[in-house]
C-alpha cells in the first residue's frame, strides 16, 4: 500500500503539469478544465442564490464593465503570445454582493464576486481594476486547481506516513509534526506565491486594459491602513501589505512597457 501511494504521488507529480502562459513555468494541476469548471460554476450559482446580489446600480454595472475590459485585455495578450483559444472554456461573470466584508474572489473558469465592503477601499474604477486584475489573474493561472492538487498531495503524504508508521504514539507524533510542517513549510508559501503571481499578472493586464498600474500600490496602501492586526507573513496565506506595495511599485513601469506593445500609452 505504501509503495502504491508513493508511486501514485510521483506519477501525478510528473504527468499533471500545465504551463502558465504568463510565467512560462510548469504548474502542478491534476484537474482539467472539463472537470473543475462545471463544479465551480455550480458552486458559484449556488452562492448567488444564497446571497444579496446587487443588480442594476451604477456600482454593479462598473464591476461588470471593468471585468469585461480586463478579460478582453487578457485575451489580447494570450492571442498575441501564442495562446489562442486559451479562454474558450471560460465563462466570465462578475457580480457585486451586498456584504461589508472587504474582499473579492474568483472561482475557476472566471466566476468573480466583489463585496460592497471593498468598494470604499477601491475608491473608483481604477481601484476596482486593480482588484479585478488580481482576481482575473487567479482564474488565468488556474490557481484554484493548483491548490486542490497541492491539497491532494498533502493528504497522500499523510496517508503514506500513517500506513508506514505502525506504533500509535509515533504515528500521533508524525501527524502533529506533518500537519504543522506541511502547512507552514509548504501550503502557506504555495498560497502566498499564488497571490504574488496574481498581483504581477493582474497589474500587467489592467495596464493593457487602459488602467494606470501606478494605482495598484496606492490601493494596497489603503488596504494596509484599513486592515486589522495581521499575522506574521510566514503564517499567512497572503504576502504582507508592505511586500505587496513594494512589489507593485517595482512592477508598474514594466506593466506600462507591456501595455505599450498593444498601443496603450495613456491610462485612466
Amino acid at each position: 500500500m505504501r509503495r502504491l501511494i508513493l508511486a501514485l504521488t510521483l506519477f501525478l507529480a510528473v504527468v499533471a503539469c500545465k504551463t502558465n502562459p504568463f510565467t512560462g513555468k510548469k504548474t502542478l494541476n491534476f484537474y482539467p478544465n472539463s472537470q473543475i469548471f462545471p463544479m465551480a460554476f455550480a458552486q458559484y450559482d449556488q452562492f448567488l442564490t444564497e446571497n444579496n446580489v446587487v443588480e442594476g446600480t451604477t456600482e454593479a454595472k462598473m464591476i461588470t464593465n471593468v471585468g469585461q475590459r480586463i478579460a478582453t485585455a487578457a485575451e489580447r495578450w494570450l492571442d498575441a503570445n501564442g495562446y489562442p483559444g486559451y479562454l474558450k472554456d471560460y465563462k466570465w461573470e462578475y457580480n457585486l454582493v451586498k456584504d461589508e466584508t472587504i474582499n473579492a474572489w474568483c472561482m475557476p473558469g472566471g466566476k468573480i464576486v466583489f463585496y460592497t465592503g471593498i468598494l470604499p477601499i477601491c475608491q473608483d474604477e481604477t481601484g476596482v481594476a486593480v482588484v479585478m486584475g488580481h482576481e482575473v489573474a487567479h482564474a488565468l493561472a488556474d490557481h484554484g486547481a493548483q491548490r486542490m492538487s497541492a491539497g491532494m498531495l498533502q493528504q497522500l503524504g499523510a496517508v503514506a506516513g500513517n500506513v508506514a508508521i505502525k506504533d500509535p504514539q509515533k504515528r500521533n507524533t508524525f501527524n502533529q509534526a506533518y500537519g504543522i510542517g506541511s502547512t507552514v513549510g509548504v501550503m502557506l508559501p504555495f498560497s502566498r506565491s499564488h497571490e504574488t503571481e496574481a498581483d504581477r499578472i493582474g497589474i500587467q493586464i489592467m495596464a493593457i486594459a487602459g488602467y494606470n498600474p501606478d494605482e495598484a500600490a496606492e490601493l494596497w496602501k489603503r488596504m494596509k491602513a484599513n486592515a486589522s492586526q495581521a499575522p506574521p507573513e510566514f503564517l499567512s496565506t497572503h504576502p504582507s501589505s508592505d511586500t505587496r506595495i513594494q512589489n507593485l511599485t517595482a512592477w508598474a513601469p514594466l506593466a506600462k512597457q507591456e501595455a505599450a506593445k498593444f498601443g496603450v500609452t495613456s491610462f485612466k
